[in-house]
């Protein structure tokens, strides 16, 4: 595992460190939280959070409800939370209260993907980060597992539009650890799975061979793999350090079923919102959030509901990954 390092003023939560490369490099410009770098560096469990949920994913003032309650859910289990996002232009690593509460009240945030990171830094604008920005930046921290509620993935008509999400290109070079309830159901979920295959991806099911649908507990896909335990999770993840292999290892968690949308709805659903977006000619990264919001509007809500809970569930495993690779480093230290 690699990340800043912990004797920098970078890791420590102050000014940017010098770097030790030529003068005409700049230095580095991620701000780590003092809270989250010596947890990282005392070997206490963190989780990483992204901002994009609170954003651009829930309405106001649930996105703020949301995003406090996951911080308080796992400083509760003894695991420091790791809110990243961009602040002012920096790329943040332990966003504090004040900031999140800011960001979650700003109109008009930029939705940063990990091109975006240096754009949104050099024109000093605020942003919510993606999976693929929040894994980059968490992995640079020395964070080992981010919980977040879908993936992005392969969009339908993308061998006409190549319109596939970032997040596949950087978990296939970012070792992290990433809990989500699959792929956003919007998405092409078989040839997500087949890219993730041709990364070098793995993917593996929590208490399960059925590959979870975001909003539904089975998307119809079965997966090879599935882990019955935080140890094992933990377990594996330390494989694949001991291997040092380069790309993530995702950990689908499904929905209760209990709280998942009806199954039998949901194509009707898409079809609808995909509909409308092609009647509004929405396209590109404005796609999602405007599909999910459409989906809440015509299941009354209902939608709404099943994302909180995906994310509390992720939210939740994350902490227990987090906490039994702590203990398994500091059982084999």
């Amino acid at each position: 595992m690699t990340g800043l390092p912990t004797s920098t003023p970078e890791a420590a939560g102050s000014a940017p460190a010098t770097s030790s490369a030529p003068a005409t490099r700049p230095a580095r410009a991620i701000h780590v939280s003092a809270e989250v770098a010596r947890a990282v560096a005392d070997g206490r469990p963190v989780v990483a959070l992204e901002s994009t949920i609170f954003t651009h994913g829930l309405p106001r003032p649930r996105n703020l409800a949301v995003a406090l309650e996951a911080e308080k859910q796992l400083r509760e289990a003894g695991v420091v939370p790791a809110t990243i996002g961009v602040h002012a232009g920096v790329p943040t690593v332990g966003l504090s209260t004040e900031q999140i509460t800011e960001l979650s009240a700003t109109d008009g945030l930029d939705k940063v993907s990990l091109r975006d990171l240096p754009v949104v830094a050099a024109l000093g604008r605020h942003g919510g980060t993606t999976v693929a920005a929040t894994a980059f930046l968490a992995h640079r921290a020395g964070i080992r597992v981010f919980s977040t509620g879908g993936l992005g993935g392969v969009h339908f008509g993308a061998s006409e539009s190549f319109d596939e999400s970032a997040d596949l290109t950087t978990l296939a070079a970012t070792p992290v650890t990433v809990i989500s309830a699959g792929v956003k159901s919007i998405l092409d979920i078989r040839a997500t799975l087949e890219r993730f295959e041709t990364f070098n991806i793995p993917v593996i099911g929590y208490r399960t061979r059925k590959y979870p649908g975001f909003y539904v507990t089975d998307s119809g896909h079965e997966i090879n793999y599935s882990v019955e335990s935080p140890e094992e999770a933990a377990r594996l993840i330390d494989a694949r350090d001991g291997l040092d292999l380069p790309q993530a290892v995702l950990i689908a968690n499904p929905v209760d079923p209990a709280k998942q949308l009806p199954p039998e709805e949901l194509d009707g659903i898409l079809a609808r919102a995909w509909a409308e977006a092609e009647r509004q000619g929405v396209t590109g990264n404005a796609s999602t959030p405007f599909l999910l919001d459409h989906i809440q509007r015509d299941t009354q809500g209902r939608s709404l509901e099943v994302n909180v809970e995906v994310y509390r569930g992720n939210v939740r495993l994350g902490g227990r990954i987090a906490t039994a690779l702590a203990a398994a480093a500091r059982s084999g230290a």
